[in-house]
């Protein structure tokens, strides 16, 4: 884990999850080989947090989930980070059907520093990532101190208010 020491206004936020591991073992063996394909598109990690472990949501049921967040530098457009994660995801075998299924790789673009924006295909702030203890957990890890552009809370504060996937915890 590495804390992010930039201006956290110009903050690009990467929450990463998987709770298949596709031809990689497990899934934080998955997640390590995704964020190695970061930088061939764009996006330089410049900070990440540990992996944390949570129960499927909303199905427990399904396989556990491993989690984390990545803050990173690029010279590219929201919507082209947008985009370009999309790719790494399809790269790992990211099948788009139902909502909330289980998958190999998913990365959400929660913060692209201040910017708000509200579009077909893209919501920034994400719209229900202050909810996640498996995203504000981490992100909090890294950047305690980070404002959410809408609701003015740091991700510290976003982190002890979250209502979704409360058995969140550190690998």
């Amino acid at each position: 884990m590495k804390q992010y020491s930039h201006s956290l206004d110009d903050a690009v936020i990467v929450a990463l999850g998987s709770n298949l591991p596709g031809d990689h073992g497990d899934s934080r063996t998955l997640l390590e080989a995704a964020l190695d394909r970061f930088s061939a598109h764009g996006l330089e990690v410049a900070a990440r947090s540990g992996w944390w472990r949570s129960a499927a949501w909303p199905d427990p049921a399904g396989p556990a989930y491993t989690n984390g967040v990545a803050v990173v530098e690029t010279a590219l457009t929201a919507e082209a980070a947008h985009r370009a994660l999309q790719t790494i995801e399809q790269a790992f075998g990211r099948n788009r059907g139902a909502p909330n299924a289980p998958r190999t790789l998913d990365l959400d673009l929660i913060a692209f520093g201040r910017l708000r924006l509200d579009t077909a295909d893209l919501i920034l702030p994400h719209p229900r990532a202050h909810q996640r203890l498996f995203v504000m957990g981490p992100l909090a890890e890294v950047a305690p101190d980070w404002i959410h552009p809408r609701l003015g809370q740091s991700a510290a504060e976003l982190a002890r208010r979250c209502d979704v996937g409360m058995d969140a915890v550190p690998w």
